[in-house]
């Protein structure tokens, strides 16, 4: 949101405050209190008529401290996210060096908190001056000069303010229709310091340059809108900010002021919390430790997934047709997904089957569950369509959202007469909680939460909270109600949704998509872009629509490339908008198929992507429990893997499967695609082929649709299952071990079991020839110098030369 004109002036209709003096500091033994007036007071004739801020420094955890910076402590004031504060008070310390007990004299007096490894620090003197130090006292970023400010908005301003549309009602694009006040806050940017994160952003992955609203939308995927809008960023210099704020917050990323984050909330106070790192998967670490880390997934919701699509016509036949053709073409399924259509049209939601194509479902579900081992999932939103069954139980119970004169809010955007469920109310998330697991019992295992944007602000809450504070918040009170609901039936570690929608917290609640992507090269890399943003949010779990979503019918080559990149993706999914996504649609719907060589037909490529993606299961079940430990995502950006390596902090077409390997998706029809393999050594996975660069280097090359740039990093032992057929099953039976030491001494790689036991493999080289290979427990294993070498059996040890 861009206040000012310029560097130098305001907008006309609005008028400044800035904290201009620090004049008292008052440290306390875990919090230092700051008074802030918005001019230097040189005398006390000057502290009249003065208006100040009231600043306050605490530590929530280890290495993160918070900062709440009030103008009016009676005025608006935003609602925060729950933060896992920490009980353990022992790293905290407070410093101060020369006047620092609040006395108005001695400029140049210090207060310092000392948050472990992060310390804040403000200064007395005729400046506002916040200063942020990581380890060593490094300086990574700071607060100076005309950069925290309270700002009023007049008739005359012509301030923007995002989002507008049906159901930002009380909003005419104007920010003053939103507040008549704001706080701002900017934090300082070193030379070429980029910036990532703020949840799932389409633009370009480095955020500099770009003004970002957090306010989730219905965008679709070519905007600069987001379904999952996080106000959070990590920047290469070590740290990361989350602004502590469910409504709207704006972020100007280095525009009104090229040399910082410009930060603005509606309100009178602004609250937010610098996250030491210093890399970071540290920063995530301890991000995700105060606001949630995510849960473990199933292991059968790795393997692919297919979906009747959005407005297909099927029925139970043509469930049939598909999972039968899936497995007659040996395409291995692990869960089926019936689409918004398994509920009768205008009834969305009221988790009731179609009767009229689905007569007895029941027996279906248990059919696919036992004769084709499928885990199946449905879809929901939290709209209430009139003309379904729970719209009267939701108006007799309450359980709907209301307008401020008591009535239930309605709209015809969707279904005709739609309401909101009011999950504010503990009755409401009950009964939903209710529905849900009714529709488990019939044999759904899985929940796609669709939608959950489309949240207005003109309407009251049960609870009584601000409806601006919901507009974000409440997707996490729909999510979080539905995977509860999943794991009181299955268990925790075997809960799985697949949502579309997101806030703060939100990656507690696994697996997240997307949502609506162009069926282009250009959608598909959008959607890399954000799947790159979200995983650098905290998100530990993230998939997209193979093919791309809108379009009628994508092209085949468009879908060939997608299916490589999904299947190399933590959760891969078919799904599309008015056409069938089966893979053989596409083989009918190319002239040019024919003329190919062979295995580069959409069912061949599904197919070998496909039994690639269950052959890495050792590998990819293992790095998926990382979230869960400690906060890094399974697919990661080539920044958060190599920071040190400065080629890497814009690249957005390429990304890092865990920690070993490395995939380059081919976006353009003839197969050209240039990516970047960092220093070190690098085996490709197809191949064989080695490449050891001291500096990194670029590469060019042409694929076919069977194979894309996939490395493997030296240092690395990529246990892997040759012919696995499913995603569950025992990944540590007769393994392949994939030795790719390098110039390295030894390696080691841990394979976990889904019942939690793990088998430890090692790699050591005895001599410039040989390298021995050890499994802990004397098991069975197979091993092989990089990924094309001569296979060799054995049980306990295996030696390679």
């Amino acid at each position: 949101m861009k206040f000012t004109n310029g560097y130098w002036l305001m907008r006309a209709g609005v008028d400044a405050l800035f904290a201009r003096d620090i004049y008292e500091i008052h440290p306390g033994s875990e919090a230092i209190d700051v008074l802030a007036p918005t001019r230097v007071i040189a005398e006390r004739a000057n502290t009249l008529n003065q208006p100040a801020f009231n600043v306050r420094l605490t530590s929530p955890a280890e290495g993160v401290v918070r900062v709440r910076a009030t103008h009016w402590r009676g005025g608006r004031r935003g609602i925060g996210f729950p933060l896992n504060e920490s009980a353990d008070r022992g790293y905290l310390s407070v410093e101060t060096q020369g006047n620092g007990d609040g006395e108005a004299g001695e400029r140049g007096a210090s207060a310092t908190l000392h948050a472990g490894p992060l310390a804040a620090r403000v200064v007395k003197g005729p400046e506002w001056n916040l200063e942020f130090l990581g380890a060593d006292g490094e300086p990574l970023t700071a607060s100076r000069g005309k950069s925290l400010a309270r700002f009023a908005l007049s008739d005359l301003a012509n301030v923007t303010s995002e989002p507008v549309g049906e159901f930002g009602v009380t909003m005419t694009g104007l920010a003053k229709d939103e507040s008549r006040t704001f706080t701002s806050i900017q934090l300082s940017l070193g030379i070429g310091e980029t910036v990532y994160g703020l949840g799932e952003r389409f633009t370009a992955f480095a955020k500099n340059g770009q003004s970002v609203e957090i306010w989730n939308e219905d965008g679709g995927t070519a905007s600069e809108q987001g379904y999952k809008d996080i106000p959070f960023y990590m920047t290469s210099a070590g740290y990361g900010v989350l602004v502590n704020n469910r409504g709207h917050v704006s972020f100007e990323v280095g525009t009104v002021n090229t040399e910082a984050v410009q930060i603005s909330v509606p309100g009178e106070e602004l609250d937010f919390c610098v996250i030491y790192g210093p890399t970071p998967k540290q920063v995530l670490e301890r991000y995700t430790a105060l606001t949630g880390r995510p849960a473990d997934v199933p292991a059968w919701s790795y393997g692919l997934w297919l979906t009747t699509s959005f407005t297909t016509k099927y029925d139970e036949a043509t469930v049939s047709s598909f999972i039968d053709g899936m497995a007659e073409r040996g395409i291995p399924l692990s869960a089926f997904h019936y689409d918004c259509y398994w509920m009768r049209e205008f009834h969305w939601t009221d988790f009731e089957w179609d009767r009229r194509w689905f007569s007895d479902i029941e027996s279906t579900l248990e059919r696919l569950h036992r004769e084709k081992g499928l885990h199946l999932c449905a879809w929901i939103n939290p709209y209430i369509g009139q003309n379904g069954s729970m719209f009267d139980e939701g108006v007799d119970g309450g359980f709907l959202v209301r307008n401020p004169d008591g009535t239930i809010w309605q709209t015809d955007n969707w279904q005709a007469g739609m309401a909101l469920v009011d999950f504010t109310n503990p009755a409401a998330r009950a009964w939903y909680k209710a529905k849900v697991k009714a529709l488990l019992g019939q044999g759904i295992d899985a929940i796609k939460t669709d939608f959950g944007e489309r949240i207005p602000r003109d309407v009251t809450w049960f609870d009584g909270s601000p409806a601006d504070t919901m507009h974000n918040w409440y997707t996490q009170l729909y999510n979080e109600t539905v995977f509860e609901a999943i794991a009181e039936v299955y268990g925790v570690g075997q809960a799985c949704v697949f949502a579309r929608s997101a806030t703060v917290g939100g990656q507690k609640f696994p697996v997240h998509w997307g949502g609506d992507c162009e069926s282009t090269f250009n959608g598909m890399a959008q959607s890399l872009r954000a799947g790159l943003s979200l995983t650098s949010s905290g998100f530990g779990f993230w998939s997209h629509d193979i093919g791309g979503f809108e379009g009628a019918f994508p092209d085949p080559a468009v879908y060939k490339r997608w299916l490589a990149f999904g299947l190399l993706s933590s959760h891969s999914r078919l799904h599309g908008s008015t056409v069938y996504r089966v893979p053989w649609l596409f083989d009918e719907a190319d002239p040019g198929l024919e003329s190919l060589p062979a295995g580069q037909s959409a069912v061949d490529v599904c197919r070998d992507f496909t039994r690639l993606k269950l052959s890495l299961m050792p590998y990819l079940y293992a790095v998926g429990l990382e979230p869960h430990r400690n906060g890094t995502p399974v697919m990661r950006s080539m920044f958060m893997e190599f920071p040190d390596d400065h080629a890497c902090r814009l690249l957005d077409r390429q990304y890092m499967l865990g920690p070993s390997l490395l995939v380059a998706p081919v976006f353009t029809y003839s197969g050209d695609v240039d990516y970047y393999l960092p220093a070190g050594g690098w085996t490709n996975w197809f191949t064989g082929e080695r490449v050891v660069s001291a500096d990194g280097c670029w590469r060019h090359e042409c694929h076919g649709y069977d194979t894309v740039p996939l490395w493997v990093r030296d240092g690395s032992l990529l246990v892997t299952s040759p012919g696995a057929m499913r995603a569950d099953y025992d990944y540590a039976e007769d393994p392949l071990v994939n030795v790719c030491l390098g110039e390295g001494a030894a390696a080691e790689w841990a394979v976990t079991r889904m019942d939690g036991s793990c088998v430890g493999f090692r790699a050591r080289r005895v001599d410039g020839s040989h390298v021995e290979v050890t499994r802990d427990d004397d098991g069975a294993f197979r091993a092989r110098l990089g990924t094309s070498g001569e296979v060799v059996s054995g049980e306990g040890t295996v030696v390679l030369r």
